[in-house]
């Protein structure tokens, strides 16, 4: 089959609510960080029920923002897992500090054994990524951690929403970022958040936010602010606008539905994906709560000869989207080159990187949408198989032979 539209791997959802509100702010003349800003930290704060949220520009900020207020600089060492995008470790490398990248378990989550095995002297913090969007092994990682005196950043650019045995994640850490990309389980374009029950941390990244700055533009600018303000130290440009937290607002009100249709949508890909033994489908363990940013299927080698870019090929030829998450970062040259990362040095990610592709997954796809993914995945599967099944009866003839 073939769509008369494309299906783009991922879009966004926009409502008449957020654009009011950023209409709001763009009559309203406050552009930059103000009242919205501080209205969607607040909302933030309730929503994950940490004491303090810090809204700025990205992920990557949140996480750079947090290991510099850390003191994290050269000499020191912070672990992260391979499988992840390359600004979970780009942002060790931003405070001159060394990105120790670890192996990953079945469910690509980061693995607690490879991290301890990685902890050294020079270890000043690990940072665990909830790889597509369900929390990993917590416990274990602050058990781990507390053992050693290392803190936990945790990479929630997933997980916005999910839960880790019934508490949300942004609590169990003490710093947890997420992202608000376009592609993310909601947007406000550009955007992250840190959230922390610590009160001198959540002052400390605000400053470094904005500057070094002890006072915003709303602080200096608003009725009842004062121009004066002290710069405490070097930070950096990494604040979120009103605009970007008009749309933030309301997306964080719809955030449980949105989640809630990407379950729908995850659990109409298992029930029929589930029978095509070719494909390993994604998994959700007990007492976490799967946000489903990602639907990873891992084209199984030992059960097909359909490999990743036939597969890519065919769902682009019935005009369906699709990606690939993530290229490992030991992967990447500049890793590579520079640090010695070698693949023989991560054999589950490897293995699980080989046939690994994302299928379209989001609240705008319809449920006719839905079904096209299916009956294309499902059909090129199938027509692989019929490839397969000779190809493998013909080996095991010349083997028993």
């Amino acid at each position: 089959m073939t769509r008369s539209e494309f299906l783009p791997y991922c879009l966004p959802l926009i409502g008449e609510e957020e654009i009011s509100e950023v209409v709001d702010s763009l009559r309203g003349g406050w552009l930059t960080t103000g009242p919205k800003v501080k209205r969607f930290e607040e909302d933030f704060a309730q929503y994950t029920d940490a004491r303090y949220a810090v809204a700025v520009n990205s992920c990557t900020a949140a996480l750079h923002l947090s290991l510099i207020a850390l003191g994290i600089g050269p000499g020191d060492e912070v672990i992260v897992p391979t499988m992840t995008f390359c600004s979970t470790a780009n942002v060790v490398v931003h405070t001159g500090a060394k990105p120790v990248l670890v192996d990953v378990d079945e469910y690509l989550e980061i693995d607690p054994t490879a991290m301890a095995r990685a902890i050294t002297p020079r270890t000043r913090a690990v940072v665990p990524v909830h790889y597509g969007g369900m929390p990993c092994d917590l416990d274990e990682i602050h058990r781990i951690a507390e053992h050693h005196g290392i803190p936990v950043i945790e990479d929630a650019a997933h997980a916005v929403g999910a839960r880790y045995h019934g508490r949300m994640i942004g609590t169990h850490s003490l710093a947890t970022c997420f992202s608000f990309y376009a592609t993310k389980n909601m947007t406000t374009g550009e955007g992250g958040m840190i959230t922390t029950n610590d009160p001198a941390f959540a002052d400390h990244v605000r400053r470094l936010a904005l500057h070094g700055m002890n006072r915003d533009a709303w602080k200096r600018y608003g009725e009842t602010g004062s121009w004066y303000y002290e710069v405490t130290e070097a930070g950096f440009k990494d604040n979120m606008t009103d605009m970007q937290a008009a749309l933030g607002i309301h997306q964080l009100r719809r955030l449980e539905g949105f989640n809630n249709r990407r379950r729908e949508i995850a659990d109409r890909y298992q029930r029929a994906f589930g029978n095509l033994p070719e494909l390993r489908l994604p998994e959700t363990l007990p007492g976490r709560t799967n946000t489903f940013h990602l639907y990873p299927v891992q084209l199984r080698h030992e059960a097909t000869n359909l490999d990743r870019e036939t597969f890519i090929g065919a769902l682009k030829k019935a005009r369906i989207g699709s990606s690939v998450h993530f290229i490992p970062v030991h992967r990447h040259p500049y890793y590579s080159q520079n640090l010695g990362y070698k693949p023989s040095m991560f054999p589950v990610a490897e293995r699980r990187y080989h046939g690994l592709v994302s299928l379209p997954l989001y609240p705008k796809m319809t449920d006719g949408d839905v079904q096209d993914v299916i009956d294309v995945v499902t059909e090129t599967v199938r027509e692989s198989r019929m490839e397969f099944e000779p190809a493998m009866a013909e080996s095991l003839t010349r083997t028993a032979a």
